[in-house]
């Protein structure tokens, strides 16, 4: 893992949301997309060197509309950027890591992505993303 790569904050409304972190920030997202297979809607906002992924649910079965559902608004995970996913998912694995997705898949902003189960990382959801080449 070389660095985190972003923070993700689950939220009710991107619309209301941009708004509070334009202000925040001072400045809009630099980038919105719609990830369909996972049922999110995502908004990414620079700070610095630091990037902050805003995830509204698309539909009631999303991860992310579960997860509001049982924790309201808030972070979701913490992602951390690898340079071969697939080498780290089993290094990972091999530590006793629970991994959710052993085959990573395509995630938002040009990623390849997998996720940690947070029973086994102190109740964090851990993303590993890498760079789509």
């Amino acid at each position: 893992m070389r660095k985190i790569e972003h923070i993700g904050i689950a939220v009710k409304s991107l619309e209301t949301s941009n708004l509070l972190f334009e202000k925040l920030f001072g400045q809009p997202p630099y980038k919105q997309e719609e990830v369909m297979s996972e049922g999110v809607k995502t908004s990414f906002f620079m700070n610095g060197p630091n990037k902050i992924e805003l995830l509204e649910a698309t539909n009631d079965d999303s991860p992310i509309a579960k997860f509001i559902a049982k924790k309201g608004e808030g972070i979701h995970h913490i992602a951390f950027d690898v340079e071969d996913i697939v080498s780290e998912i089993l290094r990972l694995k091999s530590e006793g890591f629970i991994v959710l997705n052993e085959i990573p898949k395509k995630g938002a902003d040009n990623k390849l992505v997998a996720f940690l189960h947070p029973k086994g990382t102190n109740g964090v959801l851990i993303e590993l993303c890498q760079e789509i080449k």
